[in-house]
């Protein structure tokens, strides 16, 4: 068997978390493969809403097997109260979780080292959640890290000798803390850590797959948060692209079966860094206002644009996105005319490339489609779809050539359409009798100069 990936197309926040609750009946285990707390997955359904940080959004579904893989960065203080508030809602954790042996840990001075730093960049911050991702990510490629693995190996002697040089890396920082009372809440979550099984997760995957079994890896952030191909260096610190579910679970390029790529019907971005087609004005505000767009982590207000197809085409061509899933398709029904970008100008020159740097002089060039001022919320087939929203999805999938598989139109769990989708060989090639042998001017002139 193959290992399924699911991951995020833009720049987070695409709506993974509740993808990966409607899939996860499909498959026998769900496995995250990176990130950290900074990554907040929602789910609805039953009249209530959670949010997940470290914990696999497979974990609501009964029966199933939830891994935190090596890829993954645990602050421990964080996961107890993770752990804490999901179990209140009745909700037993240890007989379904299981945590590498391989997963760094998050210190509390990691968290230290992050809010230092950012306050020390001014304006020219990066933007993060200051919850020690970056520092701790920095930690495992300096080969100073701490690992799950350690608790069990004179632990003590290994975390006093990390504080110690983390201090002293604080000490070139004006930056007042109270360590002992991070401390308190952080040993208490070790505790809690230490109550579920720890394994090595890269042979107990392998052996499940080996053995006919179905696993779902659940990525985090979005591919071009990506530390080698996002928008650096406005991006998070580990690989969120399809490659970081082989590194972050321990699993060859070759048992990836089918790839998911989750994007919104819109687009949106949290803090700093470029975002071509981010509006400043009332439709801005309207996505934001329809889709309650804000942080589940961090509450921050996110920034709201049109549909970024340069973008979106550059992050199936990176992860190999075999199906897509568009999420709050509903954000749009009030909408009389809608704008998808196709192009770029950049400096003059059209193109339909990603290119190194979008922080300049890059101009977003819209196609315009008439919007099916429709409340699709309710709807329960795709044979209900508004003729105007059937024409949109077509359009995507002409501009992208993926098929587009499920269509979200709602928070809850039972918002979902999962659409009769054509095997993707057949799909490809209507894309392509479509499309016939037509080329924008763009890529003619680059063909002409390469």
């Amino acid at each position: 068997m193959k290992a399924d990936v699911l991951l995020g197309l833009q720049w987070g926040d695409e709506g993974k978390g509740k993808a990966v609750d409607v899939l996860t009946p499909r498959y026998e285990a769900v496995a995250r493969f990176q990130g950290g707390p900074n990554a907040g997955h929602t789910l609805e359904f039953g009249g209530k809403k959670y949010v997940l940080k470290s914990i696999p959004s497979g974990i609501f579904q009964e029966g199933k097997i939830n891994i935190i893989g090596n890829g993954v960065v645990i602050d421990p203080a964080l996961f107890k109260q993770e752990v804490d508030a999901l179990e209140k809602t009745g909700n037993n954790l240890t007989d379904r979780l299981l945590i590498s042996r391989k997963a760094h840990l998050i210190l509390p001075t990691h968290r230290l080292l992050d809010a230092a730093s950012e306050r020390a960049m001014g304006n020219a911050r990066i933007g993060t959640t200051g919850r020690g991702i970056g520092p701790a990510y920095t930690d495992k490629v300096g080969r100073h890290g701490l690992r799950v693995g350690d608790l069990f190996l004179n632990f003590e002697e290994k975390y006093r000798l990390a504080v110690q040089r983390h201090e002293k890396l604080l000490e070139h920082y004006r930056f007042e803390y109270d360590l002992p009372a991070l401390e308190k809440q952080w040993f208490a979550g070790i505790e809690t850590i230490k109550k579920f099984t720890v394994i090595d997760s890269e042979h107990f995957i392998n052996r499940h797959l080996d053995a006919g079994g179905s696993i779902l890896a659940e990525g985090a952030q979005g591919s071009m948060l990506d530390v080698d191909f996002g928008s650096y260096p406005f991006v998070t610190s580990s690989s969120t692209v399809c490659a970081g579910a082989c590194s972050g679970m321990g699993i060859a390029p070759g048992r990836i079966g089918e790839v998911y790529g989750v994007f919104k019907a819109y687009c949106t971005r949290v803090g700093s860094g470029p975002f071509p087609t981010e509006l400043l004005d009332a439709d801005g505000q309207q996505l934001r206002d329809n889709g309650r767009e804000y942080g589940s982590v961090t509450g921050r207000a996110r920034r709201c644009g049109w549909i970024d197809l340069v973008a979106l085409r550059y992050a199936i061509m990176l992860n190999g996105v075999t199906r897509l899933v568009m999420m709050k398709s509903d954000v749009l029904d009030s909408f009389k005319t809608i704008k998808a970008c196709i192009a770029y100008r950049v400096d003059g020159e059209e193109t339909e490339d990603f290119p190194y740097d979008v922080s300049g002089n890059v101009e977003p060039l819209y196609a315009e489609l008439p919007g099916w001022k429709t409340d699709m919320t309710g709807m329960q087939s795709e044979d209900r779809f508004p003729e105007k929203f059937s024409r949109y999805l077509s359009f995507l999938e002409e501009k992208l050539k993926v098929p587009i598989t499920i269509v979200s139109l709602g928070p809850d769990r039972a918002q979902t359409i999962i659409r009769q989708s054509r095997p993707l060989r057949e799909f490809r090639k209507t894309v392509r009798q479509a499309a016939g042998n037509q080329k924008t001017a763009a890529v003619r002139k680059q063909e002409i100069k390469i």
